[in-house]
């Protein structure tokens, strides 16, 4: 073969993936070369035998650099999915994950898809919660929520996208939008890491808001102001749901108790992990 032809794309791919670390290594390499080229998944498959051009192959040797130094794949291609959804993410916000899919699952399984709901997501960041609940039940109204203005910016943002009419946006602090209102489910992913945790400074977390992280030195303190005041805001029999660290569910399920919620559980992620934590008020 020529050795100043271009590489193939396919080849391109092979060699970006081998740069990066296991066990995400094809993936991300996959993602960072889609958004170098501008296309889809599908285009990439069909296309690899294709020659990079100059100018891709450039683009794409400087987004491995990036991710080389840590930065989240989310946060260099600008997007992640979550649920059904593409969202647009920023520094300003958490990167959506998946474990986050089971608080999902547990709150479609308590919102009846035939009936006018009031669903509230607190400290909603790019919205994930919020907009993978109202695309699921068109009737139930959503009402997001975050102390970032920010924040909220993005989650408008991917709302319009994905043209979500049914969800309201409010800046503020936990209840602080919420007063006046009552609610047939509140749900949040709130900060639950102990704030000395030294994985706060390691890997992707380096690049996210720490103020979406971190929540006092057990890392309970945003869950039990929550759990304490969240009855407040429910109408009777709505229910709390509350993502949690894979080792807090005990403490949480007791917070939920102690708060006066009834049918008190915790549900596993999907490697049998503690994850979402939820109960009704009486």
């Amino acid at each position: 073969m020529d050795t100043l032809s271009p590489p193939r794309l396919d080849a391109l791919l092979r060699d970006g993936a081998a740069r990066l670390p296991a066990p995400e290594a094809r993936f991300e390499a996959e993602a960072l070369l889609l958004h170098a080229l501008g296309r889809e998944r599908a285009w990439l498959f069909a296309h690899g035998a294709d020659p990079a051009e100059a100018a891709v192959q450039a683009t794409f040797a400087a987004l491995l650099e990036r991710r080389l130094a840590g930065e989240p794949v989310a946060y260099i291609t600008g997007t992640r999915g979550f649920w059904t959804l593409d969202l647009a993410v920023t520094p300003a916000t958490l990167i959506p994950r998946a474990d986050t899919e089971r608080l999902i699952e547990l709150a479609l399984e308590r919102l009846p898809a035939d009936r006018a709901l009031q669903v509230a997501d607190l400290g909603t960041g790019s919205g994930a919660i919020a907009l993978a609940i109202a695309s699921e039940r068109p009737q139930a109204q959503v009402l997001a929520t975050d102390a970032s203005a920010d924040a909220l910016n993005v989650a408008q943002g991917n709302a319009k996208a994905h043209a979500l009419v049914n969800v309201d946006f409010a800046h503020g602090d936990w209840f602080a939008p919420l007063q006046g209102r009552r609610f047939d489910l509140i749900a949040s992913n709130p900060p639950y890491i102990e704030a000395g945790d030294k994985h706060l400074a390691q890997g992707d977390l380096r690049f996210e808001p720490a103020s979406a992280l971190a929540s006092g030195a057990d890392g309970l303190d945003d869950i039990r102001h929550l759990a304490a005041h969240a009855g407040a805001y429910l109408l009777p029999g709505g229910w709390l749901l509350l993502e949690h660290g894979f080792d807090q569910g005990q403490a949480v399920r007791a917070l939920l108790h102690e708060a006066g919620f009834i049918d008190v559980q915790t549900a596993q992620d999907l490697e049998a992990r503690d994850r979402v934590s939820l109960g009704r008020r009486a």
